[in-house]
C-alpha cells in the first residue's frame, strides 16, 4: 500500500495527473500497478486523507491539489486535531495520574497487552482510540471523555495513516506503556511528559509523511554525486 500511495502521490506532484484530472479506474490502476483492489483502495483513501484527491460516488477519484498542505481526518484538519490534542490530552494525563482507580489501571494494562500482541492495523487502531478514551476516563472528568469521543473517528483515521505510512505501531506501544507506567506511579509530571512526548512523535511522523521531499531530494543528490 505504501508503494502504491507513493507512486500515485509522485505522479500527482509531477503533474502526470493535473488538478481537475480524473485518475484511471480502479480496475485499470490494479492492472497497471499489479496490486489487489483492497490495497489500491487503501492507497486511494490515503491520498484523499492527504488532501490530494476527492472521491465522487459513481464518478471516480479526482485530483484537487498537487501539494499537501494540511491533511484532513474525517471532519477535522490535522493541524486543528493536533492543537486540540496538545491542549486536552496532556493535562488529561496529569489528572489521570492523580485520580486513576485500580480499575482504570487494570483496564489500561489489559489494553496495552492486547495492543502489543496485535498485528492487524485495523484492530490495533481500534484499540488505540479505546486507549486514549480510557486515559480520559481515568481523569475522572466526563467532559474530557466527551471531547475525545467527539474526535474519535478523526483519531482513528490519523492513526491508520501514521501506521500504514509511518510505521508507528511499535513506537506507539512504547509511548503508551510510558504513559501507563506514569499513571501507575501516580506521577503527574511524568504522565504529562509521557503524553507530551507521544503527541510530539505523532506530529513529527505526520510531518515526515506530509513533507518528505527534502529528504528524497538529498538522497537523490547523493546518489547522483
Amino acid at each position: 500500500m505504501e508503494a502504491v500511495f507513493g507512486h500515485l502521490r509522485s505522479a500527482i506532484e509531477r503533474g502526470q495527473y493535473a488538478v481537475g484530472d480524473k485518475l484511471p479506474s480502479e480496475a485499470e490502476l490494479c492492472r497497471t500497478l499489479e496490486v489487489s483492489r483492497p490495497v489500491l483502495r487503501e492507497a486511494l483513501r490515503a491520498l484523499q486523507a492527504m488532501g490530494l484527491t476527492v472521491s465522487k460516488t459513481g464518478k471516480g477519484t479526482f485530483v484537487v491539489a498537487n501539494t499537501v498542505e494540511d491533511p484532513t481526518f474525517g471532519d477535522y484538519a490535522a493541524s486543528d486535531l493536533l492543537e486540540v490534542r496538545r491542549h486536552v490530552e496532556i493535562p488529561v494525563a496529569g489528572y489521570a495520574a492523580l485520580r486513576r482507580t485500580p480499575e482504570d489501571l487494570d483496564h489500561l494494562a489489559h489494553l496495552l497487552d492486547r495492543m502489543e500482541r496485535e498485528t492487524d492495523t485495523t484492530a490495533w487502531v481500534a484499540l488505540d482510540t479505546v486507549f486514549h478514551l480510557a486515559v480520559a476516563e481515568a481523569s475522572g472528568n466526563p467532559v474530557f471523555r466527551r471531547v475525545i469521543e467527539e474526535i474519535r473517528d478523526a483519531l482513528a483515521r490519523q492513526s491508520t495513516l501514521l501506521n500504514e505510512l509511518g510505521g508507528r505501531r511499535e513506537q506507539s506501544n512504547c509511548e503508551h506503556r510510558a504513559i501507563v507506567e506514569a499513571l501507575i506511579d501516580g506521577s503527574e509530571s511524568d504522565a504529562v511528559e509521557a503524553m507530551s512526548h507521544h503527541l510530539h512523535r505523532v506530529e513529527a511522523t505526520l510531518t515526515d509523511i506530509v513533507r518528505p521531499q527534502r529528504a528524497d531530494t538529498s538522497r537523490e543528490g547523493r546518489a547522483e554525486a
